[in-house]
């Protein structure tokens, strides 16, 4: 039965919906009492409650410091939990800001991590990396020490890095660095062009300068030129202009030697393209700046010929210029033709300087000379058979007329200075110069006699003066051209009116008794005995006066007959 009334109480227990999960064991309990335990149960349950609450006082009694701990604790929780929820509100308005931080660290520390993996791919390729930084020190010392192909080699790797990494800026600042020391090695090179190399060197810096490609074609060339004629410039500024014949010898042999191996080394360097490509073209670039050195050189000699106060150096100086032009008539510069008229025009100059100083110091001896007889001046006793035909020493007897001694001295040393370098085609200008410093002479003892008065000693010495140049001065001055241009003799002694005025003053003067003619000193050298000895003479060099009673009137009459041929040679050149 009672294991029925269980079974039947089990879903009754089901169906109580007042019993909650804690008292469902219970009230199941309960269903399983039979009815007398049931109406026990009310006071078992009295009697437990009693017992509790007995317990409960006891232990509230021996654990009441606990309760009041307890008590305590809860409400410091209370207070601590209001803390802790006030702080949780503070707490979620601060988590937006904690989430961008926790964002923006976690991007730093993306970034380091990168910057890290950076760094370690650097420390792996330090030494790498290295020899990139270290570049352009080592191209700037391969420059220094000529190693250009090592140089050039690290330039075009550069370039190359350059393309293919344009935009880093390590490799851009790399290259503005080997840039500038690509300057440094052209400049160098350039420079290496302005001094005295040869052939095979200059095909090596050619041939840098065309890997670095700063220059096109033409502008090499053009620069090549440039270069080669500032080095041939310094040569000759480092010559000493003060002496014109040093400077000029020095000059020439400059012009001859260094300017044929420039044109060498340019026809070598670049050959003519038969292509027809514009890019190798000449355009006659060597041809006009080798006129350019031409012109200027012509032009310096005829700033400096000028200079040259010596006959021998402006001959050797010519030889030297046509020397010069024929070995560079080798490679088409022959420019034998242009320097006759400078070298005529050199030599006309020199001659006209020198017998304007010749006319020159002859005024200025007969301005101040005193006319006083001076001792006759015969020829040494052992030089009359030594002479010759060919002989052009001046006359002994100009001694007696200081002016002229002078003069003929000054055309002496004027034809010595032509008669190495005598143009043939200045025979006729030279000629005429020479004949119009005679007349200048001339006209100078016309003035002379016109603007002074003489007493009749000193007007028969400057007429004895008169009649020297006319019969010794003007045949020696003809004679001594006639050594420098064969047949010029004749031009100056064809010219017979220079002297005119003289030949009319002498004639007007033949009434007074004159001094011994000029033929007194030629014909002592007839006077010789057979022996071969001359008329004695005193210790002064006069002949004595009984040797010149003896000849006395064959004197007489050869002086008639001469101041009469000089009456007749006017008129006849009338």
């Amino acid at each position: 039965m009672d294991y029925e009334a269980a079974d039947d109480a089990s879903p009754m227990a089901t169906l109580i919906p007042l019993a909650s999960v804690s008292q469902q064991p219970y009230v199941s309990e309960l269903l399983s009492f039979t009815l007398d335990r049931l109406h026990k149960e009310p006071e078992l349950l009295r009697v437990d409650a009693e017992r509790i609450r007995r317990l409960m006082q006891e232990v509230a009694v021996n654990n009441y410091r606990a309760f009041i701990s307890a008590a305590d604790a809860l409400l410091a929780i209370r207070e601590e939990v209001s803390s802790v929820d006030k702080h949780l509100e503070s707490l979620i308005n601060e988590i937006p800001k904690l989430t961008s931080g926790c964002t923006e660290f976690i991007e730093s520390a993306e970034q380091i991590l990168e910057e890290r993996k950076m760094n370690q791919t650097l420390l792996a390729n330090h030494s790498t990396l290295l020899d990139l930084l270290e570049i352009p020190q080592l191209m700037d010392t391969c420059v220094r020490n000529g190693n250009y192909d090592e140089a050039l080699d690290l330039e075009a790797f550069v370039c190359k890095l350059s393309t293919m990494h344009p935009k880093l800026p390590v490799i851009q600042a790399l290259t503005a660095e080997v840039r500038q020391t690509t300057q440094s090695l052209l400049h160098q090179l350039l420079q290496k062009l302005r001094s005295n190399i040869l052939l095979p060197d200059c095909l090596r810096i050619i041939g840098y300068l065309r890997r670095i490609g700063v220059f096109s074609e033409f502008e090499m060339r053009l620069q090549f030129l440039r270069c080669r004629e500032a080095w041939l410039t310094g040569i000759l500024d480092d010559l000493d202009q003060k002496n014109a014949y040093d400077y000029l010898k020095g000059m020439v042999a400059c012009q001859r030697t260094h300017l044929f191996d420039v044109v060498n080394q340019y026809r070598a360097i670049f050959a003519d393209d038969t292509s027809g490509s514009e890019e190798n073209y000449d355009g006659g670039l060597l041809f006009s700046w080798a006129m350019h050195q031409i012109t200027s050189h012509l032009r310096t000699l005829k700033v400096m010929l000028p200079k040259i106060t010596e006959g021998g150096s402006l001959s050797n100086i010519m030889d030297q210029c046509m020397y010069c032009a024929m070995g560079l008539g080798w490679v088409g510069l022959d420019f034998r033709g242009l320097l006759p008229s400078l070298f005529e025009e050199a030599v006309l100059n020199l001659f006209t300087k020198n017998m304007s100083t010749a006319v020159d110091n002859f005024q200025l001896v007969l301005d101040s000379h005193r006319w006083v007889p001076l001792p006759v001046v015969g020829f040494p006793s052992g030089s009359v058979g030594e002479e010759t035909q060919d002989d052009v020493t001046p006359p002994s007897y100009l001694m007696e007329h200081p002016p002229l001694a002078v003069f003929v001295n000054g055309v002496s040393a004027a034809m010595n200075e032509l008669r190495p370098c005598a143009p043939v085609s200045l025979k006729a200008v030279l000629a005429q110069e020479l004949i119009k410093k005679l007349q200048a002479v001339s006209n100078s003892l016309l003035r002379y006699n016109a603007s002074r008065m003489l007493r009749e000693n000193e007007s028969l010495l400057f007429l004895s003066l008169c009649r020297a140049f006319i019969e010794v001065a003007y045949p020696h001055c003809a004679t001594c051209f006639g050594r420098c241009y064969p047949g010029g003799a004749a031009l100056i002694l064809d010219a017979k009116n220079l002297y005119g005025g003289i030949g009319s003053l002498l004639a007007a003067s033949t009434s007074r008794v004159l001094p011994k003619p000029v033929a007194i000193a030629e014909e002592k050298t007839d006077l010789v005995t057979e022996n071969g000895d001359l008329p004695k003479e005193d210790e002064n060099g006069v002949v004595s006066e009984t040797e010149q009673a003896q000849n006395g009137d064959v004197d007489e009459e050869e002086e008639k007959n001469n101041l009469s041929s000089l009456t007749e040679k006017p008129a006849n050149d009338e």
